[in-house]
């Protein structure tokens, strides 16, 4: 288990009040005219936002692309004939989906051998629909937890409305019904995990002093079945200016391995590992060491910096009796690691070299560790999937931008994969292209983009184009076929360009912290760099240039059309961080310090100061026409920050679009009808500004 993957996925913050209690409403508001704003459904905020909407949709709708838009992105969502996936447990493979008969999902299960065979038979556990139905809830599937070997019982997460904070309920496979005495948490951003069968990791809200500054548990405790969670002996404690703490079970065939991440900001962690008698042990790690799993008696991570001798994003091994330190994988310049999966024979390492995925598997043996290229296809994205300690067998998918996703089984590491599935094309692809490019930004360094195109592209600076990225926390944006983008965008002539910039992972630890807090603006410097080279050898011109990012991606495009509105004709911000003077007072925001920096702290307040999309609008400057997409039940990234920002450029008098999801959590979409209303509003938007 990557930590950094786990806390991106869940550092989020159930908001109490909209303004901290050491600071006055009077105060603030001399400071900032619209704190109302993030009151998240406060009756005049929520007023402001419908009537936004109604702007947009109805300048939009009026539009006669966008119904085929939501349509076409509609049928992508629902086609019947899409990869269905799904996790082994035991002889079954289970499955959540989702359809235009099954809005909400159903969760549901075959048995593997039918499923190899393409001829699943599919039983189904749990009708989301029919529930929310029955309990008069908003419920949206946030996903499950089975306890091994037999998985016949199983911890479940529902949001309300999307939401990152869930209620988690035992449910008994064999009775298709939640357990009326079993394990429950109440709506929590709450750690729930099995440690055995009458066993369970808990960390939610306790009450006073059990919650961090950024909203999640302090507090690790071990909740024995029948027994009162309330009163549950603790087993650790975080303080509660660090970030949170998280507990899993790793089951293996040889032994279980009950471990503890006690996160102190985004990127350090102390990790425990619990004997027989659930007593915590560090394991001897450096705090920024990202853990990527326990196996075979050996803890596994990928270093952020150099560490006995062994380079920062090497991978290694640590022998948890002995504390002995092995090399498993030193990349060179060009190369990272990707992932790290484990089978019950084999150690999975997936790297990349300049954005381009390899998969190796690997033993240890007296002469440390030897890895194979597993020999699977490349040019694109390589994903292991469904690895699990306990089966020797495991999937894995390839697709790049213009090819679609071919799912493959392997039995065991050691035979040839076993293609089963291919994805059907869901655009008109046989005229495109894909290159590789490299951009020079600011300071020398070389950015890699991938670049989409008609193989007849003229260069004559009229190609409308669509430049995406993300740049930060340490992931990688990798060439995967878009499906929803080369229906609405690439298959109507719209070139896309997917930017590799710092602050990502593509090249590893160093390519991260190479655009870290006061380094931020090396990540913005790379984006631009690309755009200006779009522009320079005559794929587009800034008429017809537009941005797209989302979260940190959303900071991303929020800067640079800020900092250089010249080069953009269209903007979509989508869930986005804008005002980061404040951020780290709004929900999850304190968790990403790490990344960002400290408002408070002088140095660091005064750099995010400069470059804080909210704070450098001006009414002086003219903007290209920007979309803000958000969602009101979002309690990762607050809505907030669009909706301040929005009304910010109303009041200096610029032109500007905006829609709030009022449901749907961070993916700002709760069901399948509302991702595809979403992708109609963002693309005819951005065909209005780019191709018309």
């Amino acid at each position: 288990m990557n930590m950094n993957k786990l806390v991106i996925g869940v550092l989020t913050l159930v908001i109490t009040s909209c303004v901290p209690k050491s600071e006055s409403v009077t105060d603030m508001n001399t400071i900032d005219p619209y704190l109302w704003l993030e009151e998240v459904e406060g009756e005049k905020a929520l007023n402001w936002v419908r009537e936004q909407n109604s702007v947009t949709l109805m300048e939009l709708e009026s539009d006669h692309r966008f119904q085929q838009f939501e349509s076409e992105a509609l049928a992508i969502y629902e086609a019947k004939d899409r990869i269905v996936y799904g996790k082994i447990r035991g002889d079954y493979i289970y499955n959540f989906w989702q359809d235009d008969e099954h809005i909400r999902g159903i969760w549901r299960r075959s048995l593997l051998v039918a499923y190899l065979d393409n001829n699943p038979e599919w039983d189904v556990l749990l009708d989301i629909d029919a529930l929310a139905r029955t309990e008069d809830e908003n419920w949206v599937y946030k996903g499950t937890s089975g306890l091994p070997p037999d998985y016949n019982r199983f911890l479940i997460e529902l949001s309300r409305g999307g939401k990152d904070a869930v209620v988690v309920r035992e449910f008994d496979v064999e009775e298709r019904s939640f357990i009326d005495d079993g394990f429950f948490v109440s709506e929590e951003k709450s750690t729930v995990s099995w440690i055995n069968e009458n066993q369970v990791f808990v960390a939610t809200n306790f009450g006073p002093g059990s919650m961090t500054s950024s909203g999640y548990p302090a507090s690790m405790r071990v909740w024995t079945r029948g027994e009162n969670m309330a009163t549950s002996p603790e087993i650790t404690r975080q303080a509660l200016d660090n970030v949170g703490l998280w507990g899993w079970t790793t089951f293996t065939t040889e032994k279980n391995y009950s471990l503890i991440s006690k996160a102190q900001d985004f990127w350090t962690h102390e990790i425990l590992l619990l004997d027989d008698d659930l007593k915590a042990k560090k394991i001897e790690l450096p705090l920024d060491a990202d853990l990527e799993g326990v196996w075979k008696d050996q803890a596994f991570a990928i270093l952020r910096s150099d560490w006995m001798g062994s380079p920062k994003g090497s991978l290694i091994s640590l022998d948890l009796s002995s504390n002995t330190k092995t090399d498993v994988f030193i990349p060179n310049a060009q190369s990272s690691i990707l992932s790290v999966n484990f089978s019950s024979s084999h150690l999975l390492l997936t790297i990349q070299e300049d954005v381009v995925d390899k998969v190796y598997r690997g033993i240890l043996d007296s002469d440390g560790w030897v890895l194979e290229n597993l020999g699977l296809p490349q040019g694109g994205t390589i994903s292991i999937y469904g690895a699990d300690p306990l089966n020797p067998n495991f999937f894995y998918t390839y697709n790049d931008l213009i090819t679609p996703t071919t799912l493959g089984y392997f039995e065991d590491a050691l035979t040839d994969p076993i293609t089963i599935r291919q994805s059907p094309a869901r655009y008109d692809s046989e005229n495109l292209e894909v290159n590789q490019q490299f951009a020079t930004s600011k300071d020398g360094t070389k950015i890699p983009y991938f670049l989409v195109k008609r193989k007849d592209m003229p260069t004559d600076g009229s190609n409308p184009t669509l430049l995406y990225g993300y740049g930060g926390f340490e992931v990688s944006e990798k060439s995967q076929y878009w499906s929803k983008t080369g229906k609405l965008w690439m298959e109507r002539g719209g070139v896309f360009a997917l930017a590799n910039i710092r602050g990502g992972g593509e090249y590893g630890p160093a390519w991260h912290q190479a655009a870290l807090k006061t380094n931020r603006h090396k990540s913005y410097e790379d984006f631009i760099a690309i755009a200006e080279q779009l522009i320079a050898n005559k794929t587009t011109s800034p008429e017809k240039l537009g941005i797209m990012g989302g979260s940190g991606g959303g900071l991303l495009v929020g800067v640079v059309f800020t900092l250089r509105p010249d080069l953009f004709n269209a903007v979509v911000a989508q869930v986005p961080l804008l005002d980061m003077m404040r951020y780290h007072k709004l929900l999850a925001g304190a968790s990403w310090m790490g990344e960002y920096g400290d408002p408070d702290d002088p140095v660091e307040g005064a750099y995010l100061r400069e470059y804080s999309p909210y704070h450098l609008l001006s009414k002086d400057l003219t903007y290209p026409k920007p979309m803000f997409t958000t969602s009101t039940k979002d309690d990762r990234v607050h809505p907030g920050h669009a909706r301040k920002m929005v009304a910010r450029m109303k009041e200096q008098g610029h032109p500007v679009m905006y829609y709030e999801n009022i449901e749907g959590g961070h993916a700002a979409g709760a069901n399948l009808k509302q991702y595809a209303t979403m992708a109609a509003i963002e693309f005819t938007y951005l065909h209005r500004m780019l191709m018309d």
